[in-house]
């Protein structure tokens, strides 16, 4: 029982709250990598992304000179500009700041993005699964972030908050997708060994 409010519901603790969110997030994550509907489509685009002639640029894109993979170096540009444009939405007068951070955000999504589908290309079908769905999640986040910058351009503030939260929603949804197939990635590997 919550002492302060009365409230005896399993949701009055937020440990409680947290261990059942987490439960329902690990277990769409683990129904997400059994569901075998878009298996044709991710075995053909991984064919395409690995048949590329990228030549070296391909472990460049993969990161094997620096030991690591870059794409969740890459990363770092969009998500870091996009939640400095949130936090700035909130200061008066920091507009211009705002809009430049979320230009700068869109850009830096290309780079990432393309390190990210080499290595996507080369994940187990589990991994590819999830890795689509994070894809898909970055594709609303960029496609919201647009939208933000196109109202912030022709002075619509509102909106163009409206969007950039949207945005943030949807590269958060799409760090803990990313973040599960890194970290499955890493147990695997680990389990390899």
């Amino acid at each position: 029982m919550n002492s302060r409010t009365g409230d005896t519901s399993p949701t009055a603790d937020p440990a409680v709250a947290l261990h059942t969110a987490s439960a329902c997030w690990l277990k769409a994550l683990d129904r997400l990598e059994r569901t075998t509907v878009a298996d044709p489509a991710i075995r053909a685009l991984q064919r395409g992304i690995r048949s590329l002639p990228l030549g070296g640029v391909r472990d460049l894109l993969r990161g094997r000179p620096l030991g690591h993979p870059v794409h969740p170096v890459l990363v770092q540009v969009p998500i870091g500009c996009w939640l400095s444009a949130s936090v700035l939405d909130a200061v008066p007068g920091a507009r211009h700041a705002a809009t430049t951070l979320t230009a700068v955000g869109l850009a830096g999504v290309a780079p990432a993005a393309v390190a990210g589908w080499a290595d996507w290309a080369d994940l187990p079908p589990e991994q590819a699964r999830v890795g689509l769905a994070h894809a898909v999640a970055n594709v609303a986040a960029v496609a919201s972030y647009t939208a933000s910058l196109t109202a912030r351009l022709q002075g619509r503030s509102a909106k163009a908050r409206m969007w950039s939260l949207g945005g943030l929603a949807a590269v958060a949804v799409s760090g803990a997708l990313g973040g599960h197939v890194a970290y499955r990635q890493s147990v695997g590997a680990h389990a390899a060994t």
